[in-house]
């Protein structure tokens, strides 16, 4: 069973800076997509970037220019270093690893972006 456990939310003004960070247990094998997804206040949940072991990555529009998502394949972790951020950054984020069929989920970290 896969667990994934992020790390690095937190509170900060807009403009400023956060870097997220997961880390994969139980398996040995490299996993072949991981990603991050958030669920902002009262809406659904939205990708925001994933990044695969052939180092192929994909932005939401909204965070272009602004996030980037990087991974240790080795170690299976996933980062995602969030600049100049914005009040509509608020969300809780979630570190997500892709085995097909299966999809797992950590717990959510909480990002929030004072204006």
């Amino acid at each position: 069973q896969v667990q994934l456990v992020e790390s690095g939310g937190g509170l900060v003004q807009a403009g400023g800076s956060l870097r997220l960070s997961c880390a994969a247990s139980g398996t040995r094998f490299s996993i072949p997509t991981m990603g991050w997804f958030r669920q902002p206040p009262g809406k659904q949940r939205e990708l925001v970037a994933t990044i695969n072991s052939a180092g192929n990555i994909n932005y939401a529009d909204s965070v272009k220019g602004r996030f980037s998502v990087s991974r240790d394949t080795s170690k299976n972790t996933v980062y995602l270093q969030m600049n100049s951020l914005k009040p509509e950054d608020t969300a809780v984020y979630y570190c997500n690893a892709e085995i097909l069929p299966r999809r797992y989920w950590g717990q959510g970290t909480q990002v929030t972006v004072s204006s």
